[in-house]
């Protein structure tokens, strides 16, 4: 690595005076548990908004006092909506239907970040793009393991595996640092521009797939780590 790239990534990897390996641990573990409680508290029949309304109600009851981005709860069609856009209003999760949920909580003074999409019913096409979005996770963070790609060359390599599976790949959603809070203050752009190997427990890991004809997608993130930190 030169000289500039070693310092680009001093700068953009750097953390605040809050920041603990176990802290940020523990921080991702009781995100990652939130996620799955909303998406089990999401039952067919409600209305996207009142959706997001109980992810924040939930995350609340577990002290949550502020988020460092928005809840974000997507139903069916809004599942292909990248993490700006609005979602179109009034949506209503049926029987056989897709959910993807995004949060950005801080406890204390860390940040946690976690995502995954959950599939009501047996619609298949949802569930291989829901399965897809994680095997996809699992695929581009194993290629980082192993390999010295940089954060803009594991995105290249995570769209072109995307495109075998037969999905599209949200390059808008492309990865971001982590951190004791505010990881902003740090660096705020996005893991796909940087030029050096993105290091362990500071980088959030993002895959959005949609389906080609743009019917609906599904979404995964979680914190960039080795092997032993995931069951798979």
């Amino acid at each position: 690595m030169n000289a500039a790239v070693e310092a680009r990534r001093s700068s953009q990897e750097a953390v605040g005076p809050a920041f603990t390996q176990e802290r940020m641990l523990q921080m991702r573990g009781k995100t990652r548990d939130m996620v799955n409680q909303i998406g089990a508290a999401v039952k067919p029949g409600m209305v996207e908004e009142d959706a997001v309304e109980l992810a924040k109600d939930l995350l609340a009851c577990n002290d949550m006092l502020r988020g460092w981005h928005d809840v974000v709860v997507r139903f069916g069609r809004n599942t292909v909506k990248t993490f700006g856009d609005p979602s179109e209003p009034g949506v209503v999760l049926g029987e056989n239907d897709i959910v993807s949920v995004d949060i950005g909580p801080v406890w204390e003074d860390w940040e946690g970040d976690a995502g995954d999409t959950f599939v009501f019913g047996n619609d298949p096409r949802m569930l291989k793009c829901a399965a897809d979005a994680r095997q996809l996770f699992h695929i581009v963070r194993r290629q980082w393991q192993s390999t010295g790609m940089s954060g803009k060359e594991l995105y290249d390599f995570a769209d072109a595996e995307t495109r075998r599976l037969g999905w599209k790949l949200n390059l808008d959603l492309s990865g971001h640092r982590l951190s004791d809070f505010p990881h902003a203050a740090i660096f705020n752009g996005s893991m796909a521009e940087i030029d050096f190997k993105p290091s362990p427990l500071l980088w959030i890991l993002e895959m959005h797939i949609r389906h080609p004809s743009g019917a609906f997608g599904a979404f995964f993130e979680d914190m960039l780590l080795d092997d032993s930190y995931f069951a798979v």
